[in-house]
């Protein structure tokens, strides 16, 4: 049944409200309408909860979810509520408080394209409070089927181009990013960029980010399974890993450096594995890169055998037959700390070079022409600065001279 019947049959009402939608480049006012609540359902192709359908997808062995099934909405109403539950409760409580301020957007049919949360929230106080059985929303008269892009691109504009919107989940975002543009190729990259109001520049970080989550997803034998790069928190050290890779010259390197990477993001050495991967970049940008790489190797083709162990890798599993590995992890740790050491040192070693070339840059950009204007207390206290840096200098020398 359609909204656009609900007004005549009592369950749509006209509001004297309007909001304003970006349609095609097109900006105007849409009617708002109360639809009451039994007559909506949620959109399970929101990005926001990418991951929570991929995961329920592969537990109950369904390729997609039946919208027609009377547990649909309960199902979605569990993802969007344990996705962000601080976030829902704060606005559970405002509505309680002043109702609801900002209407959503929802499809002829009754898909909820924006205000899940919203509508979440209004079916929870309904469960304790009959009277609140309305949900204030613009009606479109589009079909998910036939104008999927251009729903798309709308969801994006508004939950990502206006102001004021909670932040999706970094990993769910890399998901539809994924889907919509790698995937599917639903729309390109040039669209998505302009409808999220990113630069290029971003979005081509967060597809590279999104083809490394791939990769990693790859090498543990869980193709697409979204929600374990959710639970690992894999959003911090996938935004460091271009920035290592980018460290080595040839393909090969590349290559191994990101299994080496992906190992130790399965295995989790130890502590916050963003910054024990930043640790890796500092290596690799030494001259003991390749016995680094060589002697981590090792443990990838260690991980790569205990992976192959596994018909089917989830979150738990990770957690309990990989991360519970402390006979790897420490291996793996003692190999990083090893050639750390080692990398601080020839750092330590160098620094006098690296400190002389920043006080020559600085020599070099004072502007002489300006020491003439200087006042005579000025120009003497400027010569004793400059007695005493050539006292310094001499000592540099003298130490130069006596090393060789």
């Amino acid at each position: 049944m359609l909204l656009s019947e609900g007004i005549n049959q009592g369950y749509v009402i006209p509001t004297e409200y309007t909001r304003k939608l970006t349609i095609d480049g097109i900006t105007r006012s849409h009617q708002v309408y109360q639809i009451r609540l039994d007559k909506l359902y949620y959109n399970d192709q929101n990005d926001r909860i990418a991951t929570w359908v991929s995961k329920y997808k592969e537990e109950n062995n369904v390729k997609s979810l039946d919208v027609l099934s009377p547990d649909y909405n309960s199902i979605i109403e569990k993802f969007i509520y344990e996705s962000n539950p601080q976030a829902i409760e704060k606005t559970k409580k405002n509505i309680e408080l002043v109702g609801q301020r900002e209407p959503g957007v929802v499809l002829n049919d009754g898909r909820v394209v924006d205000g899940n949360r919203r509508y979440t929230c209004l079916r929870k106080i309904n469960e304790l409070n009959s009277n609140k059985k309305h949900f204030e929303a613009v009606i479109l008269d589009r079909d998910i089927k036939e104008n999927k892009k251009e729903i798309k691109l709308l969801e994006l504009s508004i939950q990502h181009g206006e102001e004021g919107k909670i932040d999706y989940n970094p990993i769910d975002r890399l998901v539809g990013l994924y889907n919509d543009v790698i995937k599917n190729q639903l729309i390109t990259v040039d669209e998505y960029q302009k409808t999220v109001n990113e630069s290029k520049a971003v979005i081509n970080k967060k597809i590279e980010q999104a083809d490394l989550m791939i990769e990693f997803l790859d090498f543990i034998g869980a193709p697409e399974k979204f929600y374990i790069a959710r639970d690992l928190e894999l959003d911090g050290p996938l935004s460091e890993i271009p920035a290592i890779l980018n460290k080595v010259r040839t393909e090969d390197e590349k290559e191994d450096l990101k299994l080496i990477i992906f190992s130790n993001l399965l295995i989790k050495p130890k502590g916050d594995i963003t910054r024990f991967i930043r640790k890796i970049k500092t290596i690799v940008d030494s001259e003991h890169v390749h016995d680094f790489m060589e002697e981590q190797l090792e443990f990838v083709e260690e991980t790569a055998e205990k992976v192959a162990d596994f018909n089917d890798i989830s979150s738990k599993t990770i957690n309990n037959e990989f991360r519970s590995d402390e006979a790897l992890q420490d291996k793996m740790v003692r190999s990083l700390e090893k050639y750390e050491i080692k990398t601080k040192k020839d750092l330590t070693r160098v620094k006098p070079v690296q400190d002389m070339q920043k006080i020559y840059t600085i020599l070099k950009s004072i502007d002489q022409s300006m020491i003439v204007k200087l006042n005579v207390e000025e120009k003497e206290e400027l010569h004793q600065v400059v007695e005493a840096c050539k006292d310094e200098l001499d000592n540099v020398l003298l130490k130069l001279g006596k090393n060789n």
